[in-house]
């Protein structure tokens, strides 16, 4: 590993409500030498995903600190929302920036995890390069059944249990899943009217596993009472944005509907980043300076206080 390297980090919480609660998780993860990035709310997900980068040792500390914090402050027997979660701190991927391997981010996932349940006692699935099994390796899959689900099926079914503490999940954090993978772009297209069927038909036909496009997860939902295609795009390499984009644009047409405008929650890197293209124009008041990762890690955010 590089002396200088730096990895980016982007825990995602089951929390979009309530920013005094986000704010402290945010504020918990304030250690020497990491810098916070972006960190939003989704009211219509009730999620809230913060992006911080550094060195792995200072990232991996303020990764696990906010877990520890949401642990404290969120409550999932009484927390609901579109998106799907298993935890408190649902998931914390850790994504090499320069410096490092994925193979080596992924042993820091490991120890992370590790970290999490011996310090909180919340427990831990790997998943992406650092899953343990390769049943685990999509987040999907580690997922099913949600809280509420994975909750019970722990208890009777030995093959769901957590890589790391259990045998049970935590009473009201759930567990985390803990994981290394490349960066991944979540993108949300509104359509113009509000018909869920026609963004549940769209996402089917643009999700790789029903044979769509290669990386890109989605689904259809109602997000603050407008039809929503929520993607999250793991290879942008392979299926550059504007293709996705204008997949979902014909797809639209042949379902009777008409794309509104988009949004970007987090960071993209500067690879995926197409300057003056009809996908970008059409995400709500994009700022390259705020959404792109490289010109954020020159200007970082002030640590909001707790």
């Amino acid at each position: 590993m590089n002396s200088d390297a730096i990895i980016e980090c982007v825990p995602n919480f089951s929390e979009g409500t309530d920013v005094a609660k986000v704010s402290k998780i945010v504020a918990a993860m304030q250690v020497e030498g990491v810098s916070l990035l972006d960190w939003s709310l989704d009211t219509a997900h009730n999620r809230s995903v913060v992006t911080i980068a550094g060195p792995p040792a200072a990232v991996i500390a303020a990764a696990v600190k906010s877990v520890g914090k949401a642990a404290e402050l969120i409550d999932l027997t009484k927390q609901k929302g579109v998106h799907p979660r298993i935890g408190a701190a649902d998931v914390v991927p850790f994504i090499p920036v320069s410096g490092i391997s994925m193979a080596e981010c992924a042993v820091l996932a490991r120890q992370a995890g590790l970290l999490i349940w011996r310090t909180y006692g919340v427990p831990v699935y790997f998943y992406g390069a650092a899953a343990a099994r390769p049943d685990r390796v999509q987040l999907e899959d580690v997922r099913k059944g949600q809280f509420e689900g994975l909750r019970e099926a722990t208890r009777r079914d030995a093959a769901r249990r957590p890589d790391v503490g259990g045998p049970g999940l935590h009473e009201t954090a759930g567990a985390s899943a803990v994981g290394a993978r490349n960066f991944l772009i979540a993108y949300n297209v509104h359509l113009h009217q509000g018909d869920i069927s026609a963004a549940r038909a769209i996402a089917r036909d643009i999700r790789a596993s029903n044979g769509g496009l290669h990386g890109v997860k989605a689904i259809g939902v109602v997000a603050n009472g407008r039809a929503q295609v929520s993607m999250n795009i793991t290879d942008f390499r392979i299926t550059p944005m504007r293709h996705i984009h204008a997949t979902i644009q014909h797809l639209a047409q042949r379902h009777g509907a008409l794309i509104d405008d988009a949004e970007l929650i987090g960071l993209i890197p500067q690879e995926a980043y197409d300057e003056g293209s009809e996908w970008v124009g059409q995400i709500t008041g994009f700022n390259p300076a705020l959404k792109v990762l490289e010109r954020r890690l020159e200007h970082p955010l002030a640590w909001p206080t707790a």
